[in-house]
């Protein structure tokens, strides 16, 4: 399958664009980016050619993946899927219930496969567990935590993104602790939201419509030294913990182009598609509305 890049930042770099260029089913087509010298640049390191225009990358390919924030991604994912490509998106899909809402639908009205990169569903332990869970009953209640350090003194290439800056870990590792959830207690009835604690740091209360509850805590402002990620459930079937994420993202999102390649190839849908996404973003945008703007 032909496959175009959409973005040029340290994701595509160190993710999206590497497992594209390694896939043995995957050609990599081209890389569209906002700015010519680094789309430029990536295109050369990957081994393929840069495009200024996008829907001649459009043309040229089967399906785009696309790294770029949110709020650009979503308008850009419902013109490739008018024009007829397959979509490899990252999470969330947009920062607004209009624009996840208008992906999904671009989805279904164009016929094209859509899988969202929700990481944890991706890597070989964590993806296993949650599949193992899922099949079990009885689930009672939940935790999701993710204590990040990227504004709390770490060395990452992400501290500087705007959108993060912006959005905050309500909307970077939220929809990680919610593809957590959601699958294994069902939907969600209720969010109650409070900030609590040091810079970005957001707590959310769900209540299930199975009667289930579960809690999370999303920040990317505590030290290095406290960073961690835990979730668990309990219930019927005793606790079940969440394993460590034992791989590099980008074989993971390996395994992402196999599921859509998977997704187009039988018609069937994956768990992580448009609208499982888009009900990832209405519930952090639910969530948002409840937090004090200042």
């Amino acid at each position: 399958m032909k496959f175009g890049l959409l973005g040029t930042g340290p994701w595509a770099e160190r993710t999206h664009g590497p497992a594209l260029a390694a896939h043995q089913d995957v050609e990599l087509a081209g890389v569209w980016g906002r700015r010519p010298e680094p789309t430029g640049a990536l295109a050369q390191r990957l081994g393929t050619r840069p495009y200024a225009d996008l829907d001649a990358l459009f043309d040229a390919c089967d399906a785009v993946a696309v790294a770029l924030p949110p709020d650009i991604q979503a308008p850009l994912a419902v013109r490739a899927a008018n024009a007829g490509c397959h979509l490899l998106l990252d999470k969330p899909v947009a920062t607004t219930p209009e624009g996840a809402r208008g992906v999904a639908e671009a989805v279904e009205r164009a016929g094209v496969g859509c899988v969202v990169f929700f990481t944890l569903h991706f890597c070989e332990s964590t993806g296993g567990w949650l599949r193992e869970q899922a099949a079990a009953e009885g689930w009672q209640v939940g935790r999701a935590d993710w204590l990040s350090p990227v504004f709390g003194g770490a060395d990452s290439p992400y501290t500087a993104s705007p959108w993060r800056r912006e959005k905050g870990a309500l909307w970077d590792v939220g929809p990680h602790a919610l593809s957590v959830l959601l699958p294994l207690l069902g939907p969600v009835a209720e969010v109650t939201a409070a900030r609590g604690g040091t810079g970005d740091t957001v707590h959310l209360v769900l209540r299930h419509t199975s009667g289930a509850s579960s809690s999370c805590t999303l920040t990317h402002s505590v030290t290095p030294a406290a960073a961690g990620v835990t979730a668990e459930v309990r219930g019927a079937p005793g606790v079940a913990q969440l394993p460590v994420r034992d791989e590099a993202p980008a074989a993971s999102f390996g395994r992402a182009i196999e599921a859509l390649l998977t997704a187009v190839r039988t018609g069937e849908g994956h768990l992580c598609g448009a609208r499982f996404a888009q009900t990832v973003t209405s519930l952090l945008h639910e969530a948002q509305q409840q937090l004090p703007t200042a």
